[in-house]
């Protein structure tokens, strides 16, 4: 005969819920030890981060495509949903096999502890959350199943089936309801028990949440910003051009707001890297390596530069790019103080949360405007776009140019090293690619016949945009007219006037830049060096 007792069906209900509930208590507790010891470490967030650099670029690429900049949230819920469904397996199990389901806990316990100090900054602290709360999921298991079901734990006399030698005698919980099991012996099912132990659970869960949650919002660098005063740029940048921005309701602005600027990046919680502590080494393949302090960096020669950085998981017509004015030290001059070897051609900067990049050396040592930057738009760089400092290279994709939150920069050799991305199947090295965008009508909607405004902006950082070009349901390509533009690192603003007659019609455009390229017909996704082809929209004109 079996000796492990099962619940009747109708209580498997209970058993699932008692091991949501075990897991939620042991995600509270994680939070709470990481917002005690080192934000960064929490359970969720170190699985999160170490299932997204497990996942194949193109997954990864699928994901931003259809969830934007959700598409971190949308991560971790997932992550969220799958542990829930575990914990009500675990739940079931516990009913039969205690010992395996406390032995599930503690492999998922393990699971976090090899992700946490996996992580590049990792210290021995990083293991405790996810130590502490895999022991609060097995002790609320445990606590909420000898709740529910009070009789199992109990030795069963000489006639009735032995009980599993690893259970334990428990307190009988109040108001038991006995159902007949087999053998004729009352299978007590504790309906209080369980509800109490249920509320019980779930407020130390969400208080452990949220606490863990308070504390890490107390350790953000919030008070060290506010507390940066920028200094004046010893290389100002010229004012905007007059018309440089048309001011066209609907059309994307010349510079983008801070809030509303793109963000594309692997971190699932935002790095909160104190300045007073922050250290940017460069070295490598240089001749005196140069270690910088922030004071150090606000002591030098800073640029403001006008420049238009692009992502190059942006699709044609996408939204992940955006034009600011950025205030730094130009890394050239870092490069040529700490003296670079000769054959050196790639600079691999890495991030705080050990994100790394790789960025052509002749581009940066170029003349044009490669910053360390530590302002954006008048204000100290916000968390969410690298503070205390981050890099800005005109004229190359996201990835192979922009690391935020930097802190080491090593002078060496594409044939060896290797950045993030390159061996997940992107390219090495990443020019931006001349491409325009349909801003306004916007796709599938309804306008009114008659003289149409349509809209948008082209880009070729760092070649500049020379002409844009419209044309409706493949008839002659017309001119659009320009909007004014500070320099070729930025977006140009484009508007076409169109005399529209009712009817379903496609509008096309393309843009050719300084060099005389005009952007090609052929459409290709965005990996492996970014996308191509014209973009289109479909509009109803009555």
């Amino acid at each position: 005969m079996n000796n492990h007792q099962t619940p009747p069906r109708d209580h498997r209900w209970a058993a699932a819920l008692v091991g949501v509930v075990a897991g939620a208590v042991a995600l509270g507790i994680g939070q709470l030890a990481a917002g005690l010891l080192t934000p960064e470490a929490s359970p969720v967030i170190v699985v999160g981060d170490a299932a997204v650099d497990a996942t194949p670029a193109a997954l990864k690429e699928w994901a931003i495509s259809t969830f934007g900049s959700s598409d971190k949230p949308v991560l971790i819920t997932g992550i969220v949903v799958v542990l829930a469904l575990i914990g009500a397996g675990l739940g079931l199990l516990a009913r039969r096999r205690p010992r395996y389901a406390v032995a599930g806990l503690a492999a998922f316990g393990a699971v976090g502890v090899l992700a946490a100090l996996t992580r590049p900054d990792a210290g021995p602290l990083d293991a405790l959350p996810s130590v502490a709360g895999a022991g609060a999921g097995a002790w609320a298991l445990t606590l909420l199943t000898r709740r529910a079901w009070p009789s199992l734990t109990r030795r069963a006399r000489p006639s009735a089936p032995a009980e599993p030698s690893g259970d334990l005698a428990t307190d009988q919980g109040p108001s038991p309801m006995a159902v007949m099991r087999a053998g004729g012996e009352p299978y007590e099912f504790d309906r209080r028990g369980l509800l109490t132990g249920v509320v019980a659970g779930v407020v130390v869960a969400g208080a452990g949440g949220l606490a863990g949650s308070g504390l890490a919002g107390r350790r953000s660098v919030d008070t060290a910003r506010a507390g940066v005063a920028l200094p004046r740029p010893a290389t100002p940048a010229r004012p905007l051009p007059a018309g440089a921005d048309l001011r066209i309701r609907g059309l994307s602005p010349f510079v983008t707001p801070n809030r509303d600027f793109y963000r594309v990046d692997t971190a699932l919680v935002l790095p909160q890297v104190d300045p007073r502590t922050w250290t940017l080494k460069i070295h490598g393949m240089v001749d005196r390596p140069v270690e910088l302090t922030f004071a150090d960096l606000l002591k030098r020669p800073l640029t403001e530069a006008d420049v238009t950085l692009t992502c190059v998981s942006n699709d044609v017509g996408g939204p992940y790019i955006g034009n600011a004015r950025w205030l730094g030290a130009r890394l050239a001059d870092v490069l040529r103080e700490a003296g670079i070897r000769s054959g050196a051609d790639m600079l691999l900067s890495t991030s705080s949360d050990g994100w790394t990049c790789g960025t052509p050396v002749d581009v940066v040592m170029d003349g044009r405007d490669a910053l360390l930057a530590v302002a954006m738009n008048g204000e100290v760089l916000p968390v969410a776009h690298g503070f205390p400092v981050r890099q800005v290279v005109p004229g190359l994709y996201g990835y192979v140019s922009a690391t935020k939150w930097v802190t080491d920069i090593k002078v060496t050799r594409f044939d060896q090293d290797e950045a993030y991305w390159t061996p997940r199947g992107w390219a090495p090295k990443g020019p931006i690619k001349t491409e325009s965008r349909i801003d306004l009508p916007g796709d599938g909607t309804t306008v009114r016949a008659g003289r149409t405004t349509v809209a948008g902006v082209a880009w070729a950082q760092h070649r500049g945009v020379d002409a844009v070009e419209v044309r409706v349901d493949r008839g002659a390509w017309r001119q659009a007219r320009l909007a004014e533009t500070p320099g070729p690192d930025t977006w140009r603003q484009w508007v076409y006037d169109w005399d529209a007659a009712p009817g379903a019609h496609t509008i096309e455009v393309r843009a050719t830049d300084a060099t005389g390229y005009t952007q090609t017909p052929d459409s290709a996704p965005p990996a492996p060096d970014g996308a191509t082809g014209w973009h289109s929209i479909t509009v109803q004109v009555k």
